[in-house]
């Protein structure tokens, strides 16, 4: 995991458990901004292992081209 992933898994924690206590208290701005959260999180945790992907391919390749 690199900190991207691990950035935007605690935005997405976040973001769910302030929507949930929007919910919770009939707050609509903080359900609002949950989800808000949790949806930028989702995207930078799936920015983060995409950019993973991406070096793990290319450690992959180097080492096929080494042998």
């Amino acid at each position: 995991m690199n900190d991207d992933e691990i950035k935007g898994k605690a935005k997405n924690i976040q973001g769910r458990v302030k929507e949930a206590a929007g919910t919770l208290t009939g707050n609509k701005d903080l359900e609002s901004e949950g989800a808000a959260d949790r949806g930028n999180g989702a995207i930078q945790e799936g920015y983060g292992e995409a950019k993973r992907k991406v070096g793990e391919a290319v450690e992959d390749l180097g080492d096929r081209i080494k042998k």
